[in-house]
């Protein structure tokens, strides 16, 4: 049987007409913009203000965090703060440098969603950020990107639990195994996976190899509705056929 998975610079074949996903749920930071090194800049220094020292490694554990899970850890690294007072510290200096350097959108991100609306193709933002910064983030877009945003302080459940992604997809109303989610950290490929819709890793700081996607493609650049309407038919048929072999 042939494997899901593309291959780094392996472009998918043109999905056939109708066989576009029925929608495609976004990450944000690091997936869409390149904002995990402002969060990990904005963290070292919030923990040195309390005695305490905050190596790169350290940040890394929080990538694909909910920030209710990032905010104990920098409790137990001494930051004497409530969690709601370090997420507050946390979204504003982040929101700072965005406005201050300007937000770096990841390779390709615009050009897809772009090519995503203009196929019809529903989609949705999936974040643990709060609602306030993705909404920030996304009136730089410049053009109507997502028809839901599902927010950190919206979710149920955080990463890597599914609960965000299943709830954008009964927003969008669509059913999840018809959605394409893209990814770029751990946690939220594992939300992705556990949520039902096909889960594409992009890797942005952390490798995704070990996590189970359907797909790891190394940049979105140069990537259509038709690469990811490919992908969704691929992995569909894969997951069919077990079935059809088990009642032949």
């Amino acid at each position: 049987m042939t494997s899901p998975r593309t291959l780094p610079g392996q472009q998918s074949a043109a999905a056939p007409a109708g066989q576009l996903p029925a929608a495609v749920l976004w990450d944000m930071d690091g997936t869409l913009v390149d904002t995990e090194p402002y969060w990990i800049a904005a963290e070292a220094p919030l923990v040195e203000e309390y005695g305490g020292s905050w190596t790169h490694e350290d940040a890394l554990q929080l990538v694909g965090l909910s920030l209710d899970a990032s905010a104990r850890i920098l409790q137990d690294a001494g930051v004497r703060l409530s969690e709601d007072e370090i997420i507050s510290t946390l979204t504003a200096r982040v929101i700072a440098m965005c406005a201050d350097k300007g937000v770096p959108f990841r390779p390709g991100a615009l050009e897809l969603l772009r090519d995503l609306k203009e196929a019809g193709v529903k989609t949705g933002l999936v974040t643990m950020s709060y609602r306030h910064m993705a909404l920030s983030i996304l009136d730089l877009i410049g053009f109507d990107a997502f028809d839901v945003v599902v927010a950190g302080d919206d979710a149920t459940r955080p990463k890597p639990f599914p609960d965000p992604y299943l709830q954008a997809a009964e927003a969008l109303g669509v059913d999840i195994a018809d959605t394409v989610a893209i990814e770029d950290s751990p946690n939220g490929l594992r939300s992705a996976i556990a949520s039902g819709a096909v889960a594409l890793g992009v890797p942005n700081i952390l490798a995704l190899d070990d996590i189970g996607a359907d797909a790891l493609w190394p940049t979105l650049a140069d990537r259509s509705a038709a690469d990811l309407g490919a992908l969704h038919a691929e992995r569909a048929a894969a997951k069919a056929a077990p079935s059809k072999e088990a009642s032949a």
